[in-house]
C-alpha cells in the first residue's frame, strides 16, 4: 500500500520542473517553468467565451513560463504584445516546451480558442 502524503509534504513538494530551451534566434537559452494551478487557470480564463481573448496565445504562455536563473518570471502581461513580435520559430520552440511541461494538449488550446475571434490554436507537439 502506498504511503499517504501529509499536508506539509504536499505543500513542500518541489513540483514545478523547468527546462532550458535553446533559442538560437535570440542567441542563447531560455528557461521555461511549469505553471502553478492558479497561473494555468488565469491563462485559460483569458480565452473563456472569447471575452478578453489575447490573439498572441504563444506569447501569452511564454510570458507566464519564462523565468530567470532564480525562477522569477521575466515578463508580465504588458509584455505579451512585444513578445508576440518576436520570431515565430522561437515562440514555437518555447510553446512546445511549455505545452510539454504543463501537459497542454492541442485539443485544449482548440477548445479555449474556438470562441475567440482571431485566436491562433496552432498545433502542439505535446501529447
Amino acid at each position: 500500500m502506498a504511503m499517504l502524503l501529509t499536508r506539509g509534504q504536499i505543500l513542500a513538494a518541489d513540483d514545478r520542473p523547468t527546462v532550458d530551451v535553446p533559442v538560437p534566434e535570440w542567441g542563447g537559452t531560455v528557461r521555461v517553468v511549469t505553471l502553478t494551478g492558479a497561473e494555468r487557470d488565469e491563462w485559460e480564463a483569458q480565452y473563456a467565451d472569447g471575452i478578453g481573448a489575447t490573439p498572441n496565445v504563444r506569447a501569452s504562455l511564454a510570458a507566464l513560463c519564462i523565468v530567470d536563473g532564480e525562477g522569477k518570471r521575466m515578463f508580465g502581461g504588458a509584455d505579451v504584445t512585444e513578445l508576440g513580435k518576436k520570431s515565430g520559430s522561437a515562440l514555437d520552440r518555447l510553446w512546445d516546451a511549455a505545452c510539454r511541461l504543463n501537459r497542454i494538449r492541442a485539443r485544449d488550446v482548440e477548445e479555449l480558442t474556438k470562441n475567440s475571434e482571431g485566436g491562433q490554436a496552432g498545433d502542439s507537439s505535446s501529447a
